[in-house]
């Protein structure tokens, strides 16, 4: 029951509704504990700034198109024993994003790319950035397709105005043309404006190999490369057959 009816109508118009949801537990718990109004009004105040926050949380969660809920926590360290772990808890802080510099994940299939990318994309909309996760087939598909409607332009912005990109399996299938002009021109619109994290199971040196027009590629990653932070991870995949590394978790 709400203490006081007519506040329920006013909490609405002010948009303040939320604070319904507690108002009830908190005015006992004000009433049990002696607390002075003050401190009433704080807590009510606390747990309408936790929930709002939480709001914009889930949205931002849904938007960003994660695969699972990978963090930088269940990501498994021994399974790359030679990680760089100091520089994924850097990365996590988010200071790249400030930065607007770009990330550059490589390593074998099954070694945790994607899974770090999507944590830093966590971290990412935990800060209050917004964060997008998406192959690089899915991106020139998208493209592509807008393309054909005389909405590229629009597809385009969308894409190149989001804080933190993630684009995964990078070079997993060679670009054909205008592909890699599409990609160029949004890594382009990027490029010192907003972060990308790019994953690739291709070693760096073999980048340009995913590119048809190889002066087009070296262009691209020159932008791509300029100020980034790469990270480089080595072990064997976590995808193995049932009944091998049962006790082995926590990659993707």
């Amino acid at each position: 029951m709400i203490p006081s009816p007519q506040l329920e109508p006013m909490l609405r118009k002010l948009r303040l509704s939320g604070i319904l949801d507690s108002l009830e537990s908190r005015n006992k718990q004000a009433i049990e504990q002696g607390l002075a109004f003050t401190d009433f009004l704080g807590i009510l105040v606390q747990d309408e700034v936790a929930r709002r926050d939480q709001k914009k949380f889930d949205s931002r969660f849904r938007r960003a198109n994660f695969r699972g809920n990978k963090t930088i926590e269940s990501y498994n360290f021994s399974y790359c024993p030679k990680v760089h772990q100091s520089l994924i808890r850097d990365l996590a802080t988010c200071k790249f994003i400030e930065e607007k510099a770009n990330v550059l994940i490589a390593g074998p299939c099954g070694t945790g790319k994607s899974h770090i990318a999507e944590a830093l994309g966590q971290c990412a909309i935990r800060k209050d950035f917004d964060a997008l996760f998406i192959t690089l087939t899915q991106l020139l598909g998208q493209l592509h397709a807008a393309r054909a409607t005389g909405s590229y332009e629009k597809k385009l912005q969308y894409f190149a105005t989001v804080d933190c990109l993630i684009i995964d399996d990078f070079g997993l299938k060679p670009m054909k043309s205008p592909q890699d002009e599409d990609f160029h021109d949004l890594i382009s619109e990027r490029y010192e404006r907003k972060s990308t994290i790019l994953t690739s199971n291709l070693d760096y040196p073999e980048w340009g190999d995913a590119f048809p027009n190889r002066l087009l590629g070296a262009a691209t990653l020159d932008r791509l490369r300029h100020g980034a932070y790469r990270l480089t991870l080595e072990g064997k995949s976590y995808r193995s057959p049932k009944g091998e590394n049962m006790s082995e978790k926590g990659l993707e």
